[in-house]
């Protein structure tokens, strides 16, 4: 529905407005607007569904007419204003709405909170900001005051039916709660072939206020990321007024993020994830595309499981697509086919990909080391460096991540293993976080499926500046958190041979925790299912150049057992693990 200063789109439990101006200043303009009428019909409807009593504020119930809802909006703009006492004398036929005040109140208490429980998003073309001198300020200024505004309005609403004040007011969020400035008009340096992208969106700045709880239709992820032999955008139509692009800094690559407005939530919260591209980074060709949220079946002719990529070596570049049907509507689709093409570049670039965590430590004692613990998810990677960071709290002066999930390895001119990240944010799950920690970090936080197995949080960690510094590695573990110890098996394992790094590294055992559809002990490649394995060949002559290097520039190399896929060790495992590394970093 176009009206004046925007257009707006309800879909599921979303709504999303795009705007060339700017909206709503007055509670008058908040309560007359096409938005409020449709949003207060999609409540109606709801509520007739449910037959509540809530309906009875009207003369005849569930029979409500245009006439009624017209003039229950008339009602609530004129009781941001005047007293309950006074609306009947100055608005005719209001008298019915006030039988029951008590239910009036509690109407307008399910509408207000009904809202809320909206994910709301804005999105400003730049447009509206130009002629400002500080244009991004102005922006934080229009989001802020509508906050305000719709807070405002509901307050005065509720107080001239109560003819109380409230003696507590919590500044609930209750304007966007993502809202984000986009460019139409930035140069896109995209190859021929690829017009189709160049009218899309692209996303300058983000505005966001966490914590953010949100509940997508999926909360695993399953199947793999499927190379193909054509390009998946030949077979794809996107519409400008329903996709957007995030730009991201993985790495030291540019990858151009498409996502559909089904999966808003999700695209957005890329920006706890991955830096947003600066302008001058726009000037260069990205080193990959990905349409996340292709409508209708399109993409399902071209692979037995429609998550795919395609390897454009004419142009350089990798090409991805996701469809948006629910089943697809995870977070780790976005994150992982993401860090997919990066592996896939990095290894061309002949460097070595990681799955796993790499961090530089420094003690008290000036003692520093870089700690890079490999394995797939839910094998206590996280989980370890956390009760790491507990543990040493008091003998720590500092623990800087420098990737959470992904990265990369090269081999320095004098043979030095050098390592970089690829976020500047962690995808965590928080059933296996110390107690306390997610709250700690809460007022950064994009909370998903909270009430689910595999709960996660999407928050920043770390810079891009640190991932992208380059920090030579001390020691290299593979995470196992499937084995008990015994006097064969200790917790910290040194292995003495690049052939038997290699072999377990190669064999990525872990047990499962349930955050993909596999259970029980499963195996992959160099546990990174993300790359690697669709381009075998051409890892394997990587991998065994660099764990030849690793042994030849004395690494210490070797594997730390978890035991977090053990029932019974879910913290204690990964406490054990933590304190057994303390003791190998005093005696570096």
């Amino acid at each position: 529905m176009v009206m004046e200063r925007y257009v707006f789109k309800f879909l599921a439990r979303k709504v999303i407005i795009r705007a060339n101006h700017k909206i709503c200043e007055t509670s008058e303009e908040i309560l007359t607007n096409h938005l409020f009428k449709t949003f207060l019909r999609k409540i109606l409807e709801e509520l007739s569904q449910k037959h509540s009593p809530l309906l009875d504020i009207f003369r005849h119930g569930t029979s409500i007419s245009d006439n009624d809802i017209d003039l229950l909006i008339q009602v609530l703009l004129h009781l941001t204003k005047f007293n309950v006492a006074l609306v009947p004398n100055v608005l005719e036929g209001s008298e019915v709405f006030f039988r029951d005040r008590e239910l009036l109140k509690d109407f307008v208490e399910y509408l207000y909170d009904a809202w809320r429980n909206v994910d709301r998003f804005i999105i400003y073309a730049s447009t509206v900001y130009e002629m400002e001198t500080r244009p991004y300020q102005a922006f934080s200024e229009t989001i802020e005051k509508l906050t305000h505004l719709v807070r405002q309005t509901y307050r005065n609403i509720q107080e001239n039916i109560t003819g109380k004040h409230p003696v507590v007011y919590r500044q609930v969020r209750a304007g966007a709660e993502i809202a984000a400035i986009t460019s139409g008009k930035l140069p896109v340096c995209l190859p021929d072939g690829y017009e189709k992208l160049h009218n899309i969106p692209l996303i300058r700045q983000i505005l966001l206020y966490p914590p953010l709880i949100l509940n997508p239709p999926m909360n695993k992820r399953t199947g793999k990321f499927v190379k193909i032999d054509v390009n998946p955008l030949d077979f794809i139509q996107l519409h400008k007024e329903e996709w957007v692009c995030y730009p991201a800094k993985v790495g030291e690559l540019l990858i151009y993020i498409y996502f559909h407005e089904k999966f808003f939530e999700l695209g957005f919260s890329l920006c706890n994830l991955f830096e947003l591209a600066d302008d001058e980074d726009l000037i260069r060709t990205p080193d990959g595309v990905y349409a996340f949220g292709v409508p209708g079946n399109v993409l399902d002719h071209l692979a037995d499981f429609p998550t795919m990529f395609y390897d454009d070596q004419r142009h350089n570049m990798l090409v991805a697509a996701v469809p948006n049907r629910d089943e697809f509507g995870y977070f780790g689709y976005l994150k992982k086919m993401v860090l997919t093409l990066h592996n896939i570049i990095m290894m061309k670039r002949e460097a070595w990909p990681f799955h796993g965590a790499l961090v530089k430590i420094v003690l008290k004692n000036q003692k520093e080391a870089t700690l890079l613990i490999i394995g797939d998810t839910g094998a206590g990677k996280s989980e370890t460096l956390e009760a790491f960071r507990i543990l040493g709290d008091e003998y720590l002066t500092e623990m800087k991540i420098i990737a959470d999930d992904m990265g990369s390895l090269k081999i320095g001119a004098s043979g030095e293993i050098i390592g970089y990240g690829t976020e500047i944010g962690a995808f965590v799950r928080l059933d296996d976080l110390q107690p306390g920690y997610a709250f700690g970090q809460l007022d950064r936080t994009i909370i998903m499926c909270p009430s689910q197995v595999n709960a996660r949080a999407v928050l920043p960690v770390t810079t891009y500046a640190t991932i992208m510094k380059g920090h030579p590695v001390n020691m290299i573990l593979y995470a196992n958190n499937y084995e008990m110890i015994d006097e064969d098996r200790p917790i910290l394992e040194q292995l003495t041979t690049s052939e038997d790094a290699l072999r377990i590294f190669r064999e990525g055992t872990v047990m499962s925790k349930g955050t993909t559809t596999s259970t029980g002990l499963v195996h992959s490649y160099f546990a990174n299912i993300f790359g690697p394995p669709q381009y075998k060949e051409l890892h394997e002559k990587i991998a065994h150049r660099y764990f030849e290097a690793f042994f030849a520039k004395g690494i210490w190399v070797g594997q730390l057992r978890t035991r977090l896929g053990i029932p019974g060790w879910e913290s204690k495992g990964p406490e054990a693990a933590a304190k057994e590394l303390f003791k190998r970093f005093q005696n570096i």
